[in-house]
């Protein structure tokens, strides 16, 4: 019970500490300061009169959407004497597979850097800048020559570098377990099985209502439809972020959906953060990087070749060229096994004082989430709030899909979560593929890496992330992974190479999402 109410009081006290650094506090004060004046404020009841004011005019409530944003996002606290490192990754072995797998992606953008003669960093000349400002709005008219720059990574070589991950405390004799045998990862993490995935996902039960499912026999969807959306507007007038949570858990209507993810996740759009997109803009304009020909390159590639986001091109560079340039997503280094890596003004290399990180927010892969920009052009059209909701998503969820780590959200545990699942309950399909040198792991990889982003139709991808937020995990990429290998078991039997079965699985695009989570997790005989 002690450590119960030590965990709360360090708990209650960072969150007190990250809040009195934001705007919403400076707010707070001045509110409270207003309403001194108003005659309603009575001198002998001060604190209880300034209480009920902040109520009454909604900034208690913009108060609570922070603090539950805030337990959200931050994990809880470790015990007082947990080292610093121990809050961004528990294991040790996870944190030096991480720092290694950093060190090999720095070395592949130093040795860009140094066979192309081109400079980390360097101001643009005032033509240049000009020439950007005005084309900052078309610059997918722009044909740069990019053919010497290379992606850092492929999302294969990080794989290979999960697949060699090892406890060195686990298992060091010569017999294998069964999971080492069969499955690709071989890490002893927790991870859910149905029974628990069924209770955890409770809300996509099969009687229950879901937006994505045409054919419910019980409830006409119209009458579920025209429900759901009378509640999505209540919610979105109480301005509540914890019921907003609980409400996209069966779906978004897609006239609400973009203000209930702005809800759920804190973003307001405030003229200060407006200011702040401008001046992340104005950092872009003043500021060439070599990362951002890396941004173009794969922009180039993904999106502007996809059917679906290539009328986003702009949205994009504008988007991610700025993301690069913002330090405030520094602070998610400190619940992320990754370490931001520094580089050293020309001629100090070794002098800490003359350290910076680089890119300015610390992300050099940034060509691993590219595509998870796009999806959200769908919702938002002004910039700079497009451009917050990334950012937020990104520090919530997408951050732990390109980091080693033992979170049960982290791309380790999303493999492990497939694989278990697939060896469970369909053992035979696993053992087929397995033996015909198409491990399932290899190819739906590269789904969970990118959250499903390019690989969906839109409208069944959205849905699919009303659910990541609405849990607040990325646990439900593996399961529906796993589910996609069920619908196609029977043509996956038939195959006898890895060719085969990637063309089996080559178009998800027709693929309905909530129907084949529900017949996965609900339908599935344990």
């Amino acid at each position: 019970m002690l450590e119960q109410d030590t965990g709360l009081s360090l708990a209650i006290a960072q969150i007190v500490q990250r809040l009195k650094g934001s705007s919403l506090h400076s707010q707070l004060e001045r509110q409270a300061r207003g309403s001194l004046h108003k005659p309603e404020i009575k001198l002998d009841s001060l604190k209880e009169d300034i209480k009920e004011f902040l109520k009454t005019s909604g900034w208690e409530k913009r108060l609570q959407n922070a603090v539950y944003s805030e337990l959200n996002v931050f994990p809880s606290p470790c015990h007082p004497a947990a080292p610093p490192e121990h809050m961004k990754e528990p294991l040790v072995y996870m944190r030096k597979a991480q720092g290694s797998w950093e060190k090999r992606i720095l070395k592949s953008l130093n040795s860009m850097c140094t066979e192309l003669s081109i400079p980390l960093a360097r101001k643009r000349p005032i033509g240049e800048q000009k020439e950007l400002l005005n084309k900052w709005n078309e610059m997918g008219t722009d044909e740069p020559d990019l053919s010497l720059f290379r992606p850092v990574y492929a999302p294969k070589d990080f794989l290979e570098v999960l697949m060699n991950l090892r406890n060195p405390n686990y298992e060091n004799g010569d017999q294998p377990s069964f999971r080492n045998h069969l499955g690709l990862i071989q890490v002893p993490l927790k991870v859910k099985d149905i029974p628990e995935l069924r209770d955890y996902f409770s809300e996509l039960g099969l009687n229950t209502g879901q937006l994505g499912i045409d054919d419910s026999t019980q409830v006409p969807p119209e009458l579920f439809e025209n429900e759901h959306v009378r509640v999505g507007q209540t919610v979105l007038t109480e301005q509540d972020s914890a019921a907003a949570q609980q409400y996209v858990r069966q779906g978004c209507p897609t006239a609400l959906r973009a203000e209930l993810w702005a809800l759920i996740l804190n973003i307001s759009n405030q003229p200060e953060d407006i200011l702040y997109y401008e001046q992340l803009k104005s950092n872009v304009i003043q500021h060439d990087l070599l990362v951002d020909s890396l941004i173009y390159k794969d922009v180039k590639l993904t999106a502007s070749n996809d059917d679906y986001y290539f009328v986003f091109e702009d949205y994009l560079y504008q988007v991610l060229l700025c993301f690069s340039r913002d330090t405030s997503v520094l602070e998610h280094f400190s619940y992320s096994s990754a370490t931001p890596p520094k580089s050293y003004i020309r001629g100090k290399l070794g002098l800490e004082e003359y350290a910076v990180f680089y890119p300015p927010n610390a992300l050099s892969q940034l060509n691993s989430f590219i595509i998870s920009v796009a999806p959200l052009c769908f919702l938002y059209h002004e910039p700079s709030k497009l451009y917050q909701i990334f950012r937020e998503m990104y520090v919530r969820f997408f951050f732990r899909l390109h980091s080693i780590s033992s979170h049960p959200s982290g791309i380790v545990s999303l493999c492990l979560l497939f694989e278990t699942l697939l060896q469970t309950h369909l053992p035979q399909l696993f053992y087929h593929l397995r033996e015909i040198g198409a491990q399932p792991l290899r190819i739906s990889f590269k789904w969970m890496v990118r959250a499903f982003s390019g690989y969906l139709a839109t409208d069944q991808l959205l849905l699919l992330w009303d659910r990541i937020l609405g849990y607040n995990s990325l646990e439900i990429l593996a399961v529906l992974a796993a589910a996609v290998f069920a619908f196609r078991a029977v043509n996956l039997m038939e195959v006898t190479s890895l060719a085969a079965a990637e063309a089996v699985l080559a178009d998800l695009s027709t693929l309905k999402v909530m129907p084949l989570l529900q017949i996965f997790l609900f339908a599935t005989v344990t």
